[in-house]
């Protein structure tokens, strides 16, 4: 394959390349539950909810594109495909129409579940790799800041 994209020896490669695979994987089964989310909310707050819900998914989208690259740029190949994507512990989200404020609880809910399974990785890299440390400590900033954003709509 030529020159390595880094220094970090085979077995760490695999470890964080595999942390960053789950965490891609929850962040694509997060991006279609978001978009099913956003296709059946209504009530009074619909327009600023479903459009709320779009900057979320815009956000989640780009996380899991910097999580697989990364993971990608450690030479681990990940499964990204429905498949995989469906063993993800992230839940299927409710079909059919839902009011706006149980639309928000319910996403909150699931973004902080992404959020703190994407935290449980961050002791073994911060050990392994200071740079995928760095990119999931950015990704649950994110997450945990759209977290904040939805609650505050629930009280």
């Amino acid at each position: 394959m030529g020159t390595r994209s880094t220094a970090l020896d085979e077995t760490i490669r695999s470890e964080v390349g595999h942390l960053l695979e789950g965490v891609a994987v929850d962040l694509i089964a997060l991006s279609l539950n978001l978009k099913q989310a956003h296709w059946h909310v209504q009530g009074a707050t619909f327009k600023q909810v479903h459009e709320q819900l779009d900057e979320v998914l815009a956000d989640v989208r780009t996380y899991s594109d910097d999580a697989a690259e990364r993971a990608v740029t450690l030479e681990i190949t990940i499964d990204g495909r429905p498949a995989a994507v469906a063993k993800s512990p992230v839940a299927d989200f409710r079909t059919g129409w839902l009011d706006a404020q149980e639309t928000i609880a319910l996403v909150a809910d699931e973004v902080a579940a992404v959020a703190a399974r994407a935290r449980e990785t961050l002791p073994t890299l911060e050990e392994k790799d200071a740079v995928s440390h760095d990119l999931v400590v950015q990704i649950v900033t994110g997450l945990e800041k759209h977290l904040w954003m939805l609650r505050a709509q629930t009280r």
